[in-house]
């Protein structure tokens, strides 16, 4: 699909919480929605490593004494899907207008034209990636566990049939936001030690489906590929792909003020973490 050139900005923010970094993705929805601020690819990290919940997901998949034994933080996201450990991975966001015509039609339709993006991306460094619309789920996946990178979703990036980027999309109103993770490197399967499992036998078969099922970019590419050059990558593919000029430029005063306000009153409060 061919699209007029537009401008858009570029936001790579530094490592954050979970609660700030989710808070900051809400406020810049927002902005966009109003027209305040223009669409925006973000690109970010979190630090210290946080586990975030789907819009949907029970808090009660969530092992917090385990958590803290980590040092590890928890948020929950306001996409759907479930449960991710951020660390050691490139973030992405786009935000924008429900009539930015990269964002126009159903969740699937945004979410194929966004996906052109990310495998070139990917693809300019060498990773094989592909996505289905349909992927085939592998036999003894659970749909409905607690893990998002076990099962691969329409439209999501795979390589050799395992899980690289997990992405969500939120609507409201008339705003689109869609996120997800690219694992730099690292071990996946650490997130089922923050997870609830009815024993340890259950645990570790987790732990074994995830590898069987999801990749980070190191053992994809049999090398490590530093943050740095990962964003960069995003940022030609999405400029290229989706014909636009990116700029450079940083949140508004008003979007760090409403982000401050959504990190007090929603993502580091128990009453959006633990309401289901």
């Amino acid at each position: 699909m061919q699209f007029q050139q537009k401008t858009w900005r570029l936001l790579i923010t530094p490592p954050a919480s979970g609660a700030w970094n989710m808070a900051v993705d809400e406020a810049i929805l927002e902005a966009s929605y109003r027209a305040q601020s223009p669409p925006t690819l973000r690109l970010y990290a979190w630090d210290p490593p946080c586990l975030s919940l789907g819009y949907a997901q029970p808090f009660s998949d969530v092992d917090l004494n385990a958590l803290a034994r980590r040092g590890w933080e928890l948020v929950r996201r306001p996409t759907g899907g479930r449960a991710i450990l951020h660390t050691d991975e490139l973030t992405y966001s786009v935000s924008g207008p429900a009539n930015e015509p990269r964002l126009t039609g159903s969740v699937l339709e945004s979410y194929q034209v966004l996906s052109q993006a990310l495998l070139a991306a990917l693809h300019s460094l060498a990773i094989p990636a592909e996505a289905h619309e349909k992927p085939l789920v592998a036999p003894g996946a659970d749909p409905k566990g607690p893990v998002c990178f076990e099962v691969p979703s329409n439209y999501e990036i795979t390589v050799g049939g395992k899980k690289l980027v997990g992405s969500a999309q939120a609507r409201r109103k008339q705003g689109v936001l869609q996120h997800g993770s690219l694992p730099l490197v690292g071990d996946l399967s650490r997130i089922v030690q923050a997870l609830v499992f009815q024993d340890e036998t259950l645990r570790e078969q987790a732990a074994e489906r995830i590898w069987q099922r999801a990749t980070t970019v190191e053992r994809a590419l049999g090398r490590i590929i530093p943050w740095d050059q990962a964003a960069e990558a995003f940022q030609n593919a999405f400029a290229s792909q989706l014909n636009l000029e990116l700029l450079l430029l940083e949140l508004s005063a008003q979007e760090q003020e409403r982000a401050n306000q959504l990190v007090q009153e929603k993502y580091a409060h128990p009453s959006w973490n633990e309401r289901i």
